[in-house]
């Protein structure tokens, strides 16, 4: 654990021994919020300079979108939480180098987006107006809170041939456990979360836990094959994760699993990187047989 994590968790716990609805905003502020802006890594910057850029607006925010190629149903990629897309940018050249076009976009709060924060509905708009404007995708695959935010705008009217989900969460419940547990907090914290997203965070939203959960009513999601890429060495969203996934969505779901690359080398490693490509290949041969 990195040495800041491990003294916010250690003060937010004395907090809470003190004055517990200090405490509990405290942690609510820390949770919705990126961690900070992720750089620019050096090996990412020839691909994401490589990509055209454009501009969306939701909910009053700039969003930046990043676009390889022109034609034909797009990939669309959804990087995760504390992330930005440029992570995400040598997948996209190896699916454009194999004739896609594809998609991707800074979240709110994150990369050179507006805002410091955002939410999977959020996430989920996005995703809602690049299929406006780009028309129904090949792919829609997302890594980690991508994954999550993916399947909800699959189930609430994205319009996709495939889904790809990469490191992927499966219960919308457990950003607050895995939050509280990398920050070591103690039972108050994740009582005290569960209230403030449900009633500060989504306001009037229903049954959140399992409406935006990816496993649920996956009959609901109109795609005939689903992809889960995960580590079994994934600390931070374990593999039991992707399982469960796979579970809910039966035949048409697919597990890749991989060993020794964690939750953030998954992302970059050739072999995530070829099998996501051929999958994006199969998808694309299958449409376009009569």
């Amino acid at each position: 654990m990195h040495p800041t994590v491990a003294a916010l968790g250690t003060a937010l716990n004395t907090t809470a021994g003190i004055a517990p609805s200090l405490a509990g905003r405290a942690a609510f502020a820390v949770f919705r919020r990126p961690v900070r802006r992720a750089r620019i890594g050096e090996t990412d910057r020839s691909p994401i300079a490589a990509a055209e850029r454009g501009a969306l607006t939701i909910g009053g925010k700039n969003v930046v979108t990043y676009r390889w190629g022109t034609g034909g149903q797009p990939v669309l990629l959804v990087h995760g939480w504390s992330s930005r897309a440029s992570r995400l940018a040598h997948l996209a050249t190896a699916l454009h180098a194999r004739g896609h076009t594809v998609l991707t976009f800074d979240l709110p709060g994150h990369g050179a987006s507006g805002g410091t924060t955002t939410t999977v509905l959020e996430c989920r708009d996005i995703i809602l107006e690049l299929q406006r404007r780009h028309g129904p995708f090949l792919l829609l695959a997302g890594y980690s809170f991508g994954s999550l935010a993916s399947f909800l705008a699959a189930r609430e009217g994205a319009r996709t041939e495939a889904l790809a989900g990469i490191a992927g969460v499966s219960r919308f419940d457990h950003l607050v456990t895995g939050f509280c547990r990398e920050l070591r907090l103690s039972g108050w914290a994740e009582r005290e979360l569960r209230t403030r997203v449900e009633h500060r965070l989504f306001p009037g939203e229903p049954d959140i836990w399992r409406r935006f959960s990816a496993t649920h009513a996956p009959e609901r999601i109109a795609v005939g094959q689903i992809l889960l890429v995960h580590d079994e060495d994934d600390p931070r969203a374990g593999a039991e994760q992707a399982r469960e996934t796979a579970r809910a969505h039966g035949e048409r779901a697919e597990l890749f699993l991989t060993r020794g690359l964690g939750h953030h080398r998954v992302i970059t490693a050739p072999a995530v990187t070829a099998r996501v490509a051929d999958f994006a290949d199969a998808v694309r041969d299958r449409a376009a047989t009569p």
